[in-house]
């Protein structure tokens, strides 16, 4: 067997010497020491004080020392059993030993009456300050840890739930839970022996003195003086070297106890915080200087401890101003290793803003508050404009500068794919004849990005004379926000993803949670809802009105599941939101109609996928149709200068998709979607 060995059997036999020990204290009380053994006691009670001391000022949490209840009761036990065997020598022979005798000759001093009160003070500091608050810390401290109990068993088993910690490292965290709530209701007890270890140790010292002058003066043959100082010193010397001790243990019961969860020792965390603050240590420098310099109060005192505390301020300036430096250049080189890492530059590089403007050079100080530039405030106007005019949520939308970009182009992109794009004059003004005509000015013809009628860029000294002429004069600014504008109303269901429409929902749900709980998730999905909405706004139809779309989709989702027809029963409930874009003054909408075997011929054409239902009309019919359509619209006038056609609801959506690649804009409705209240006047019918 190797040395390793040996010492790995005296660690594992270490119980058996602590059970011999613990007997030896009890018979310790009884069998008489001799004077030589109790110093040798004695001298070992103040090294295991000190020892526990130490050890509670660097654990870093309570279980690593749950043995300390315990051990307070061992200790306790120990110094009484020291305390009889000093008195039983104290009494019988006068003399208890170097030790005892040391400490009552260097407090006493040969005045026991100073001794005596020197050791009830150090008895009154254990006894009434340090043991009681340890003991009232203990108490609410084993109330709060049960009171905890179970919400940190339920976190315990979230985490394990969640994944974030397996099974035995849960079992791991239950149990030390359980143990720290022993330990804080252990330490209520425990504290109970302390305070009868003080107790003991004042009727002690009063029994040796009251005990010791009569012995003295009876049976030595003392006089009362001669015995009140020899025992009176040898009890306060006795009491001395127990209750010194005992102060130790009550002290590291009360470090121990009054730790918070701090993962630095006593030490560490005592320096961090009381020097993480050098303005306090500067302001006290300046008061202890002041109250130097004020008459009749010592100097040299207040001047040593103003210069310290300064030295300690420049110090502690001088330290945290590197540590801020070496922070900055850690912050840095964490920037440079994160760029270096590839996941996360391919992360960024792949990522796509829902919308955004790019501006090349020429338009940045449109965009530029410092130079007057009043972009950014009106293209959150335009998100405003958008949920009040069509109901939609648009994401904030970036504007960033590209220098690949012409000087003064600009391109509106969704999802990173380029959707419009123009070219402003930053310092001009764009002119606009509501005739169609804007010859009549000079300037740099062009065509307005979002209608594309013919304009003309003329100089700001220009603007008095074309408003008098009737044209329409605006800003580039304004002119780059209506294209935005249109482009988000014409693209508006490509911006409704499944978030946005999770947001609408949501909001809601607070005012309407009814017809919510009744429809998601039981009859449709957050995914289904976004289908229809976006059938809808690819026709222009608003969806402000949620609470009726939500009840229509409540009414028929249970009757089908086909995305198309439940578009149709949500527009037949939008009727007058649908007619209000298109009806005049007099309560009257402008139609063309279709010609009854047209109708026919697209109603017996309509194929049916998991995409919806499609036209399958032949090239030739769809031709001739499309330029009936083109003639009989240029020749109508509509309300709002919106064309209308009027169709059958079981061809409508069929329709729709037919004439859109070649007439978008064209609204298709049925007679469905015309209130009762509302006239139709036909303007034409479509024949082939």
């Amino acid at each position: 067997m190797g040395v390793g060995d040996k010492r790995l059997d005296i660690k594992n036999n270490l119980d058996v010497v602590v059970a011999g020990a613990v007997i030896c204290i009890v018979l310790m009380m009884i069998i008489p020491l001799p004077k030589m053994v109790l110093d040798i006691l004695l001298a070992f009670n103040i090294t295991l004080s000190v020892v526990i001391m130490m050890i509670t000022m660097f654990t870093t949490n309570v279980l690593q020392l749950s043995i300390f209840p315990t051990l307070l009761l061992v200790t306790t036990l120990f110094r009484l059993g020291l305390n009889i065997s000093s008195t039983r020598l104290i009494l019988s022979e006068g003399d208890a030993g170097q030790i005892i005798q040391a400490f009552g000759d260097f407090v006493i001093g040969g005045n026991y009456v100073v001794g005596i009160i020197i050791f009830l003070i150090i008895i009154i500091i254990q006894f009434i300050v340090i043991t009681a608050g340890a003991g009232r810390v203990s108490e609410v401290s084993a109330r709060f840890t049960l009171d905890a109990m179970p919400g940190k068993q339920m976190s315990i088993d979230a985490d394990l739930n969640s994944g974030l910690i397996d099974e035995v490292m849960a079992k791991k965290r239950r149990q030390d839970l359980q143990l720290e709530a022993d330990f804080y209701g252990s330490m209520d007890g425990a504290s109970k022996f302390v305070k009868g270890d003080a107790i003991a140790g004042i009727i002690i010292t009063v029994i040796n003195i009251i005990a010791g002058i009569i012995i003295g003066v009876m049976q030595k043959d003392l006089s009362i003086g001669e015995a009140a100082l020899k025992y009176v010193q040898l009890t306060v010397g006795d009491g001395l070297v127990s209750q010194v001790p005992a102060l130790l243990i009550s002290t590291a019961s009360g470090i121990l106890v009054t730790r918070s969860g701090d993962d630095n020792n006593f030490g560490k965390a005592l320096s961090k915080q009381l020097t993480g603050f050098p303005i306090a240590t500067s302001i006290a420098s300046a008061v202890m200087l002041f109250l130097a310099v004020v008459p009749g109060m010592p100097k040299a005192p207040f001047l040593i401890a103003a210069v310290s505390m300064g030295i300690l301020s420049f110090m502690l300036y001088k330290e945290e101003t590197k540590q801020q430096e070496q922070e900055f250049i850690s912050e840095e080189e964490e920037i440079i290793e994160a760029e270096r890492k590839e996941p996360e530059n391919v992360m960024n590089l792949i990522s796509v803003e829902p919308m955004e403007v790019e501006i090349g050079y020429g338009l940045i100080p449109l965009a530029d508050e410092s130079s007057g530039g009043d972009l950014l405030q009106r293209i959150a106007s335009v998100r405003r404009q958008c949920a009040i005019e069509m109901g939609i949520v648009v994401q904030p939308i970036r504007i960033r500068d590209n220098l690949q970009l012409r000087t003064n182009e600009y391109i509106v992109k969704i999802r990173g794919t380029s959707i419009a794009s123009a070219e402003l004059m930053p310092s001009m003004l764009l002119c606009m004849n509501p005739n169609g005509d804007s010859s009549e000015i000079p300037g740099i013809k062009t065509l307005e990005p979002t209608f594309k009628l013919p304009a003309v860029w003329i100089n700001k000294d220009q603007r008095e004379e074309a408003e008098i002429k009737g044209f329409t004069v605006v800003d580039p600014t304004t002119v780059m926000v209506t294209h935005l504008t249109e482009t988000i109303k014409a693209h508006s269901y490509e911006l409704l993803g499944r978030q946005e429409v999770k947001l609408i929902i949501d909001n809601l749900r607070e005012k309407y949670s009814a017809v919510i709980e009744e429809l998601i998730p039981d009859l449709m999905t957050i995914g289904e809802i976004q289908k229809v909405l976006q059938n809808l706004l690819r026709e222009k139809v608003p969806i402000k009105d949620m609470v009726t779309i939500m009840e229509s989709l409540a009414d028929n989702a249970r009757n089908t599941r086909d995305l198309e027809l439940l578009t149709e029963y949500v527009r037949f409930a939008l009727a007058r939101t649908i007619c209000n874009q298109i009806i005049n003054d007099d309560k009257a909408i402008t139609v063309v109609t279709l010609d009854p075997a047209i109708e026919e011929i697209i109603g017996s054409n309509i194929q049916k996928s998991v995409q919806g239902s499609f036209p399958t009309v032949d090239p030739e019919t769809t031709t001739k149709l499309l330029g009936s359509i083109k003639n009989t619209i240029e020749t109508i006038y509509f309300n709002n200068n919106q064309p209308v056609i009027l169709v059958s609801p079981n061809i409508r959506a069929v329709f729709k998709k037919l004439i859109e690649m070649v007439f978008p804009h064209i609204m298709v409705i049925s007679l469905n979607e015309v209130p009762n209240d509302i006239e139709i006047n036909s303007g034409g019918v479509v024949t082939i």
